[in-house]
C-alpha cells in the first residue's frame, strides 16, 4: 500500500491497511525499521511490547488520522482581509528528529523556502527583513513543527500554522500586541523512512491558508 499523507481526511485506513497485509506480526521480526517503508508497518520484537505499541498506534490513527482545523472560521478569515503582504517565520525542527530529517529536506530553512514559494506562486506578497515593519499590521505567517519519538524510529508530529498581526486591546486601546488571528493544525505519525510526510503536510496547511486568504481578498 502506498504511503499517503494523513492530511487526506476523506481516506480512512482500516486496521489491516494500517499495520500491513499479513496479520501475523511475528513475520515482521528481523526487518530493518530504517528501510524506506512501502506502507505503515510495525517493527517490534517482544510479544508484550508488540501488543502495547500496536494499541498506541491504533489509538493515534483512530483519533489523529485526519486534520484538526483550529480557528479556520468565517470570523478568523475576516481578519485576513486587506492584508497587503506578510513575513514567514519557521521554528527550527526539534533535535530528536534532525539526524533523520536532513534526508528529506526537513529543516527550518527548507520549510521556509517551500512556504514562501507557494505563497508567491499564488499571488501573495512575501517580505523579508525590515520590510516587514513597513506593512500595516506587521503580519506574519508562523510555522511550528513539533515531534515526539513514540517508539524507536517512529515519530508523532503536530504542525501548527498561525497567522499573527498587531491587535489592539479593547480594554486598553493604547496597547498593541502581536496576536494570532487565524490558525490551523494537523497531527500525524511517521517513521524515519517517511518523514517527507511532515513536509507534505506543511504544504497542505499552507494551501488551506491560501484558500482562506483568497476567500476574503478577491481581486
Amino acid at each position: 500500500m502506498k504511503q499517503k499523507s494523513l492530511l487526506q481526511k476523506s481516506e480512512k485506513m482500516s486496521f489491516r491497511q494500517a499495520f500491513g497485509r499479513n496479520p501475523d506480526f511475528n513475520y515482521l521480526k528481523g526487518l530493518d525499521p530504517r528501510q524506506k517503508p512501502s506502507g505503515m508497518t510495525i517493527f517490534l520484537q517482544e510479544p508484550q511490547k508488540n501488543l502495547l505499541f500496536v494499541a498506541i498506534i491504533f489509538f493515534l490513527l483512530l483519533f489523529f488520522a485526519w486534520p484538526c482545523y483550529a480557528e479556520d472560521s468565517e470570523v478568523s478569515r475576516a481578519t485576513l482581509a486587506g492584508i497587503q503582504g506578510m513575513s514567514v517565520l519557521v521554528e527550527e525542527v526539534q533535535p530528536n528528529v534532525q539526524k533523520y530529517a536532513a534526508k528529506f529536506g526537513l529543516s527550518a530553512a527548507q520549510i521556509h523556502r517551500d512556504v514562501e514559494q507557494k505563497l508567491r506562486r499564488n499571488g501573495i506578497t512575501v517580505v523579508e527583513g525590515n520590510d516587514w515593519l513597513a506593512i500595516p499590521g506587521r503580519p506574519a505567517l508562523c510555522v511550528n513543527v513539533n515531534t515526539h519519538e513514540t517508539e524507536k524510529y517512529w515519530y508523532a508530529y503536530d504542525i501548527k500554522l498561525e497567522f499573527r498581526q498587531l491587535a489592539t486591546l479593547e480594554a486598553n486601546p493604547k496597547v498593541k500586541t502581536l496576536a494570532g488571528t487565524w490558525s490551523i493544525s494537523i497531527t500525524g505519525l511517521a517513521n524515519v523512512g517517511s518523514l517527507n510526510l511532515i513536509r507534505q503536510d506543511v504544504g497542505g496547511l499552507v494551501g488551506k491558508f491560501i484558500g482562506a486568504y483568497r476567500a476574503v481578498n478577491k481581486k
